[in-house]
C-alpha cells in the first residue's frame, strides 16, 4: 500500500513539474501606458496609384496620432495625419487651393495622397524567445469609418528585421482582444506587439470625422485572485459580526 502511495505521489509531483513547465512557456501581456511604446510608419501609393511601397521609418508616437493615457491606462488610436501640404501628401483639387502650386494641396477638406500604415508597439528583444505570448485587451471605443482599419498584432522579427512571422486580428467593435502567437527559440530576435492603423492620410482638422480606437488594460490574474481575497475577507469579517 505504501509502495502504491509513494508511486502516486512521485506521478503527481511528475505531472506538477510538467504542468510548472508548460505554465512557464505561456506569457501574457496587455494593455500599459507606461510601456516603452514605440512607433513606426510604412507609406504606400494609393491603390488607384499602383500601391506600391514607398519608405517606411521610425516615427514619434503623437506623430502616428497616438495619445497615451498612462494614469487611466488607455491608448487611444486614431487615423494618420500629415502637416505638409505637397502634391506628395495631398491630392490637388481642394476648394480654395492653388492647382499650379504644389505646396498648396493640403489643407482642410485635402484628400489624401498616400495609404499611411501606423504602427506603435512594445520591442522585446530575447525576453519571451521560445515561449507562447498572448496580447490581451479591452476595446473600450471605438468609432471608426470604413476608411481605415484597426489591428491588434505581435510580430516576431529577424535579428535585421528583414522578415516576420505575425499575427493580427482586426478591429471592428467595443469589447475584448486577445491574440496568441508561438515565438521562434532565438533570443536575437525581435518580438513587437501593439496597434497597427492603416489607410489613407488626412489633414489634421479632418481627423475627427472619421473616428477612433481606444484600447484598455485587462487585470493581471493575481490582481483578481486578490480582489477576491478581498471580497471573501470582508465576507467572513460580515458573518462573524
Amino acid at each position: 500500500m505504501k509502495r502504491i502511495n509513494l508511486i502516486a505521489s512521485a506521478l503527481m509531483a511528475a505531472v506538477a513539474v510538467v504542468g510548472m513547465q508548460a505554465q512557464s512557456q505561456a506569457v501574457t501581456v496587455t494593455v500599459d501606458g507606461s510601456a516603452a511604446w514605440e512607433g513606426f510608419m510604412n507609406v504606400s501609393e494609393l491603390p488607384a496609384n499602383g500601391g506600391g511601397f514607398v519608405f517606411g521609418s521610425g516615427w514619434g508616437v503623437p506623430d502616428l496620432v497616438a495619445d497615451i493615457d498612462a494614469v487611466n491606462n488607455t491608448i487611444t488610436t486614431s487615423p494618420n495625419t500629415v502637416g505638409d501640404p505637397n502634391e506628395f501628401w495631398y491630392q490637388p483639387g481642394r476648394p480654395g487651393d492653388d492647382p499650379m502650386d504644389p505646396n498648396d494641396n493640403g489643407g482642410p477638406g485635402a484628400l489624401g495622397n498616400k495609404s499611411m500604415e501606423a504602427n506603435l508597439f512594445v520591442n522585446e528583444v530575447g525576453t519571451f524567445a521560445g515561449q507562447t505570448l498572448t496580447f490581451t485587451g479591452t476595446i473600450d471605443a471605438f468609432s471608426l469609418t470604413g476608411a481605415h482599419v484597426a489591428e491588434v498584432f505581435i510580430k516576431d522579427f529577424e535579428p535585421d528585421f528583414s522578415s516576420a512571422v505575425e499575427t493580427s486580428a482586426t478591429i471592428s467593435s467595443t469589447g475584448t482582444f486577445s491574440i496568441t502567437q508561438s515565438l521562434i527559440n532565438d533570443p536575437a530576435r525581435p518580438v513587437q506587439y501593439g496597434f497597427r492603423m492603416t489607410g489613407e492620410n488626412v489633414w489634421v482638422t479632418d481627423v475627427a470625422p472619421f473616428g477612433s480606437v481606444t484600447f484598455g488594460a485587462i487585470p493581471e490574474p493575481t490582481s483578481l485572485v486578490l480582489f477576491g481575497l478581498g471580497v471573501a475577507g470582508l465576507a467572513v469579517g460580515r458573518r462573524r459580526k
